[in-house]
C-alpha cells in the first residue's frame, strides 16, 4: 500500500500561483498513475488531472487546462501540480491519489490510496 502526504497549500490573490507536492512512500511510486482530485466546500470531489507511471502523458480537466501542470520526480517519489493564473473558482482541498495497479488504462483508473488533502483558498 502507498501512504501519500500532500504539501504547498495556502492563501492566494487570484491570478497568483502555488505549487503543490505529493510525497509518497510505501510500494513502488513508479509502478502507476498518479492524479490531483480537489473538493470544494459543499461539492462533490472533482478531478483535476491524472499523470501516467512515466510522467510521459498527462491528462486535465477543462477548467484547468493551460493552467495547472502535473509533473512527478520518480526518483524522489513525488509529484506536483503547478497551478497558475488561480481563480476564485480553484478554492478547494487538494487531494493526491495513487492509481491501483493494473485497474484502468490512460487517463481513466481507480484509485487504491488518498493523501489528506491540502487547502488551497484563493481570493480576490
Amino acid at each position: 500500500q502507498v501512504q501519500l502526504v500532500e504539501s504547498g497549500g495556502g492563501s492566494v490573490q487570484a491570478g497568483g500561483s502555488l505549487i503543490l507536492s505529493c510525497a509518497a512512500s510505501g510500494r513502488t511510486f513508479s509502478s502507476g498513475a498518479m492524479a490531483w482530485f480537489r473538493q470544494a466546500l459543499g461539492k462533490e470531489r472533482e478531478f483535476v488531472a491524472v499523470i501516467s507511471w512515466n510522467g510521459l502523458n498527462a491528462y486535465y480537466t477543462d477548467s484547468v487546462k493551460g493552467r495547472f501542470t502535473i509533473s512527478r520526480d520518480n526518483a524522489k517519489n513525488l509529484m506536483y501540480l503547478q497551478m497558475n493564473s488561480l481563480e476564485i473558482e480553484d478554492t478547494a482541498v487538494y487531494s493526491c491519489a495513487a492509481a491501483r495497479p493494473g485497474r484502468g488504462t490512460f487517463p481513466n483508473y481507480e484509485y487504491a490510496a488518498w493523501g489528506q488533502g491540502t487547502q488551497v483558498t484563493v481570493s480576490s
